[in-house]
């Protein structure tokens, strides 16, 4: 190990740089978050640092560096764009026991700045010891994208209660009670930004920990949105979430590929509905979901797309809510946005469709649907689960007016490698589907705008002109 991580205390303490250009000033920005008392020795400054001094953030010393600048200072950067300057700083500092560094000489300092994730009172700072400064705020970005953006926000909620939780337990028990309430719905409420809820949660929690013989507390469910396939389109929220389950309730359209990214000893419970299969009906799944919370689980229930576009996460909020188990909802890209994405089919256009309609293709053969209002132009229709309808959509359309040449396009698998677009007039796109076996999941995407898409897997039928206004 090259260098001791240390963290410095410098609020009060005298801090100071020499130089006045942009480094300086980066440099500047990190001591005064710190709370240092800030000089700069510069024989004129930059904009950045010239505008904190007009605002006596710090003490401009308008000369060239000397030892005696360094009197009283706890800390000391040099960033002059004199190298003879910037060794001069170092020696001096040296001298005098002042930790001191040398922007991009290693050999000159006796400290280095880290690349820092800044989620006060929570920091994190990574270093490559100065062999690879690009390295390291790379694996900075990695982390800081895993940290909730609230995580200080939570490390003070749990701070401004540590006294309480000193007098309820001994120091032996301490640990495990703080573990429960860091992962359990007190956390996830502060992290959401509903503290008043946190604090209801925490005192609950707290009671029950006093009274041990009461029984396992009650878990929470997380319903998380799976996006339409990908595993790079999940939320950071949704990562975060699949982390902390105890159990993954999952349906068909999640790919093994986002069950990786869960908790490696969660356990797993596939309740998908394959078609001609034995489904879990929708209410042995909230049922399921109700007894795994009482038990004191955290659950997931990963499903593709988004929890409250076709997913039922509505029913399954109702009974949660029923039964007095907490939940939480985190929203996934939709099949239609993932699929208009990865065909560069755009949903709206000034030109060609100024709304857009997502229809469920399990109602397409029910009357709830006004097929006069999804057959009129300037808009995009989106149809989900519409593959075993299609005949029945295209005819239901055509009898409400839309006209025979209108565009329209398949999206099988959207957002995966084996996606497939498939564009044809709306006369032609079942026989499309027929000839070219797609099969479920797919979207059926009708309007002028699928003879705007570009894909490199798309598939343009003869019958079809892809001009973008026709039959619109």
């Amino acid at each position: 190990m090259d260098y001791l991580p240390l963290f410095l205390r410098l609020e009060g303490s005298s801090a100071l740089i020499v130089g006045g250009g942009t480094v300086a000033a980066r440099k500047a920005d990190w001591l005064l978050k710190a709370g240092a008392r800030l000089s700069v020795v510069a024989p004129a400054l930059g904009t950045e640092l010239g505008a904190r001094a007009a605002r006596a953030e710090l003490v401009h010393h308008a000369a060239r560096f000397s030892p005696q600048h360094l009197e009283g200072c706890a800390i000391a950067v040099a960033a002059s764009d004199e190298p003879a300057v910037n060794a001069a700083v170092s020696a001096a500092a040296r001298a005098r026991r002042i930790p001191v560094n040398v922007v991009d000489s290693a050999e000159l300092s006796t400290f280095i700045f880290p690349a820092i994730i800044d989620r006060s009172p929570i920091v994190v700072a990574v270093s490559s010891a100065g062999h690879a400064p690009v390295l390291a705020r790379r694996v900075r970005e990695l982390i800081e994208a895993l940290l909730p953006a609230r995580l200080g926000a939570l490390a003070r909620f749990l701070g401004a209660r540590r006294a309480a939780v000193r007098r309820a337990f001994r120091a032996s028990a301490r640990r495990a009670f703080w573990e429960r309430i860091i992962s359990g719905p007190a956390a996830g409420e502060v992290l959401a930004g509903q503290e008043p809820a946190a604090e209801r949660s925490f005192a609950a929690e707290l009671h029950r920990a006093r009274r041990p013989a009461s029984g396992v507390g009650a878990g929470e469910v997380y319903l998380i949105g799976a996006g339409p396939g990908d595993p790079d389109l999940l939320t950071l929220r949704a990562l975060q979430l699949l982390q902390q389950a105890d159990v993954i309730l999952y349906d068909r359209l999640v790919p093994e590929a986002i069950l990786e990214r869960a908790r490696r000893d969660a356990e797993r419970i596939f309740v998908g509905k394959e078609s001609g299969g034995h489904p879990g009906r929708q209410g042995e799944i909230e049922e399921l979901l109700v007894e795994l919370a009482r038990a004191g689980k955290r659950v997931a229930r990963l499903k593709g797309g988004d929890p409250f576009v076709f997913g039922r996460g509505g029913e399954e909020v109702e009974a949660l809510t029923r039964h007095g188990i907490p939940w939480r909802v985190v929203p996934g890209i939709t099949a239609a946005l993932g699929a208009a994405a990865g065909s560069g089919i755009p949903l709206t256009h000034r030109d060609h469709a100024h709304s857009v309609t997502l229809v469920s293709g399990h109602a397409a053969t029910d009357n709830s649907l006004d097929w006069r209002a999804l057959a009129r132009c300037k808009q995009t229709v989106v149809f989900y689960m519409g593959v075993a309808q299609l005949p029945h959509i295209v005819a239901r359309l055509r009898a409400a007016g839309a006209p025979a040449d209108r565009p329209a396009a398949l999206i099988e698998r959207a957002s995966l490698p084996e996606q497939r677009v498939l564009r044809s007039s709306l006369m032609e796109i079942a026989s499309v589907a027929l000839r070219e076996r797609v099969a479920a999941p797919a979207l059926l995407i009708v309007g002028a705008v699928t003879a705007l898409g570009v894909s490199k897997r798309a598939i343009d039928a003869p019958a079809i002109a892809a001009v973008a206004g026709a039959g619109a």
